[in-house]
């Protein structure tokens, strides 16, 4: 009985990654495909698009796809022909030009930086590092910090930290916590997102949980309070 239940554990552990990557990608599909069928805000305007060539509201939606996927192709064109930089100028300043939709804007550009290799000046500010809620030794979050300058407030030095949300990372909370909390957190970016893609069943090694770095040091003088 023993080595049968040995035996039945061991093929289900073998199996488990294997379970866990198709509920996570079946759940990602499920939450993509609910923005963008035919009856969402996107899928209606590809709809609109395609009505003009027929009658059938599902060929529309076809017709309204592949007009997407032959533009998005053209961009992807440009950029890859080494016009990326002049390209991404032009969207960068056009955007930063509309009061509160920059701000949104530039968070989701570092967050797409994360998963764009070719992109590594988008990296260059964030690092992970550990957030000790009341301090060390305490509960901890891994989490993005955007910037190490600090911020004052009440006399206190704060960091602005990004924690992602699971099982996906783009999109989370930005927190203000005292910038004693903080310490880095060698892993990387990526260690980072499996961990949170995966839920915590990527778990960071016990070399990085072992570490004591030091605190971050603020890069220049705190800004001062709004």
């Amino acid at each position: 009985m023993n080595h049968f239940v040995r035996t039945l554990l061991s093929g289900f552990l073998l199996l488990l990654p294997v379970a866990i990557t198709a509920v996570l990608v079946i759940w990602l599909g499920t939450y993509i495909f609910a923005y963008v069928r035919p009856g969402s805000v996107f899928g209606s305007t590809l709809t609109a698009i395609g009505l003009g060539f027929t009658g059938s509201t599902v060929v529309a939606y076809l017709i309204g796809l592949v007009v997407l996927i032959i533009f998005v192709y053209t961009l992807g064109l440009i950029v890859e022909s080494g016009l990326r930089n002049q390209f991404s100028g032009f969207i960068d300043s056009s955007m930063r030009r509309i009061p509160v939709v920059r701000n949104v804007y530039d968070l989701t550009k570092r967050f797409v930086a994360i998963v764009d290799a070719k992109d590594a000046d988008g990296l260059k500010g964030m690092r992970p590092v550990w957030c000790f809620f009341g301090g060390p030794g305490s509960a901890a979050a891994l989490a993005l910090l955007p910037s190490p300058e600090v911020i004052e407030l009440d006399g206190v030095a704060y960091h602005a930290i990004l924690v992602p949300s699971a099982p996906v990372p783009i999109g989370g909370g930005l927190l203000y916590v005292p910038a004693e909390w903080i310490k880095p957190a060698d892993i990387g970016v990526e260690g980072l997102m499996s961990v949170y893609v995966s839920m915590g069943v990527s778990m960071p090694t016990r070399a990085d949980l072992a570490r004591r770095p030091a605190l971050i040091a603020p890069a220049g003088p705190a800004a001062p309070a709004s």
